[in-house]
């Protein structure tokens, strides 16, 4: 009996997950177009949260695969993608890109290469948001205009671990792997494993790593 139920659970289950990948795809389809997002073919599970300024630009290359929440990459600290590009801001994704519960936050550029993994939870800014004199922070008018923005670039085939957060005026060179639950502050060469709070270089990559 429990054989039986738990076979029309499953069948059931990947039916509504069938469907439910549709529904998700076409409403993020939507948001996509609606944000003036210049993309190509995606696969989404949940839906994300979308938001380019009128004078920002957002492009997405081919093969993107995003997961959201819980959805499809259930490892914890669950959120939407973000994908939130103010104005005059540039958010550039390459080809082949998967990330999991990813927040990009471009307030100048970040750019992202092809074959990027980006583990769950892992944020991305390239903004520090606010002033650092606590005068000027102090006053709306000039918080804003005082705030430092500085471009993050994240190079071809680079592996982000999960719950990173990768700062303003970073770039990670190719093929480099950065742990879990970094913060990155300052540029990674090409071939480098780095981690830590802030992160550190560990190793060069060798050929015999898998």
């Amino acid at each position: 009996m429990q054989l039986i139920i738990s076979f029309l659970y499953k069948s059931i289950r990947a039916v509504l997950i069938l469907v439910r990948l549709l529904i998700n795809h076409l409403i993020t389809w939507i948001i996509f177009y609606g944000n003036n997002v210049n993309f190509q073919h995606f696969r989404t599970n949940g839906i994300p949260y979308v938001s380019i300024a009128r004078s920002g630009k957002c492009t997405i290359g081919k093969n993107l695969r995003i997961n959201n929440g819980m959805l499809g990459n259930p490892i914890g600290r669950p959120q939407r993608c973000t994908f939130f590009v103010d104005r005059g801001a540039l958010l550039i994704i390459g080809e082949n890109v998967g990330m999991s519960s990813t927040a990009l936050i471009a307030h100048h550029q970040i750019t992202i290469g092809n074959n990027v993994k980006i583990g769950g939870g892992t944020c991305i800014y390239d903004t520090d948001f606010h002033a650092i004199n606590p005068n000027t922070r102090a006053l709306q008018e000039t918080d804003r205009e005082k705030k430092i923005n500085l471009p993050v670039l994240i190079e071809d085939n680079v592996f982000i671990g999960a719950h990173t957060t990768i700062l303003k005026g970073v770039t990670i060179g190719k093929n480099s792997v950065v742990g879990a639950c970094s913060v990155v502050t300052k540029s990674i060469p090409a071939n480098e494993i780095w981690a830590g709070n802030p992160a550190r270089f560990i190793k060069t990559l060798g050929r015999n790593d898998a």
